[in-house]
């Protein structure tokens, strides 16, 4: 990688790329990617014999330069990069966040996929659920607090060290009248559920989870029918947590047993419980500061994964709240 000034303010880049397969997917199709950042950062950018050459401001050049380092280390960890990932990282690299992640990669033996954190938060986060047998983690929507619990479930379970994976959430309407659905139970509390069961369907074929689910390997379940349950070698997620009462947060943490590990997610800043009930998450976290293996972890908006106008809508509804 080399730098040549042409004069004070405007600089050259060269990128020698390992290989054609690389070049590839850092260029996406059609050259689409570097097309996008011709346009977001406003340099020149020539691709030629598998060395990247970009010119322009000093600036715009470092920031370019950035972007690629970290789209390489994406390709070069992951083997692939998808498009959420280029817009992520450009985006972090425009408003000057470190994407410098610490090495938090999960594999989950499946799909062929390693799953790896896209932002710092994320992965603390993970780091967090390696070191500590209860991890809260507390953000807004799309910052892959679920999805990235579900993962290391998955991948502790597969190589052998827990033997279950309990996914829960409390069956709280979001300002949507769901008691007159037909059906059993258990169809009346899918949809609270789906979620859940989506997460497990990005990692696993369908054919594996259905078998799992049936072996009771991976058990789905509102957060009611924890009660009175003791739980060895699990690893257990308590989803939309902000959603559970004091009392409730309570009954679930009780049910720890040997060998188990627990995640609880959620976003306080969307709690669906009556009015003057005081949610569960909010409590535990003056309750259960400072206990030694317990972590807490906060996403923010900077952590968002999922379309990039996500991360403005957040952003927009707090600015005015």
């Amino acid at each position: 990688m080399g730098e040549v000034s042409t004069n004070s303010t405007i600089i050259e880049k060269k990128i020698h790329l390992e290989n054609n397969c690389e070049a590839s997917l850092l260029f996406g199709y059609h050259d689409k990617n570097l097309k996008t950042m011709r346009d977001v950062f406003g340099v020149k950018i020539v691709a030629r014999d598998g060395v990247l050459t970009y010119e322009g401001e000093r600036g715009r050049v470092k920031r370019v330069t950035d972007v690629v380092k970290s789209l390489l280390k994406i390709i070069r960890t992951s083997g692939r990069l998808e498009e959420d990932d280029v817009d992520i990282v450009m985006a972090d690299i425009d408003r000057g966040i470190d994407t410098s992640q610490s090495d938090q990669s999960i594999e989950v033996f499946t799909k062929g996929q390693t799953i790896r954190p896209k932002t710092d938060g994320q992965a603390s986060y993970i780091k967090a659920i390696r070191n500590n047998d209860l991890v809260f983690c507390i953000g807004p929507a799309g910052t892959g607090k679920t999805y990235l619990a579900v993962s290391l479930a998955l991948s502790t379970m597969k190589s052998g060290y827990l033997k279950k994976i309990v996914l829960a959430r409390p069956a709280v309407e979001a300002g949507e009248r769901l008691g007159f659905l037909p059906g059993d139970i258990q169809a009346k509390v899918n949809p609270y559920l789906r979620p859940l069961y989506d997460a497990l369907a990005d990692m696993l074929e369908v054919g594996q989870v259905k078998k799992y689910i049936e072996n009771n390997l991976i058990e789905i379940l509102p957060l009611a029918f924890m009660r009175g349950r003791t739980l060895n070698d699990s690893f257990i997620i308590l989803d939309e947590a902000q959603n559970c009462t004091v009392k409730q947060m309570k009954t679930f943490l009780t049910r720890f047993g040997i060998r188990t590990k627990v995640v609880v997610t959620g976003d306080i800043t969307q709690i669906d419980l009556p009015s003057g009930e005081k949610s569960g998450l909010i409590d535990v976290q003056e309750r259960l500061k400072g206990v030694a293996g317990v972590d807490f972890v906060y996403l923010t908006r900077n952590d968002i994964v999922r379309h990039r106008l996500v991360r403005d809508i957040v952003e927009a509804y707090d600015n005015q709240s």
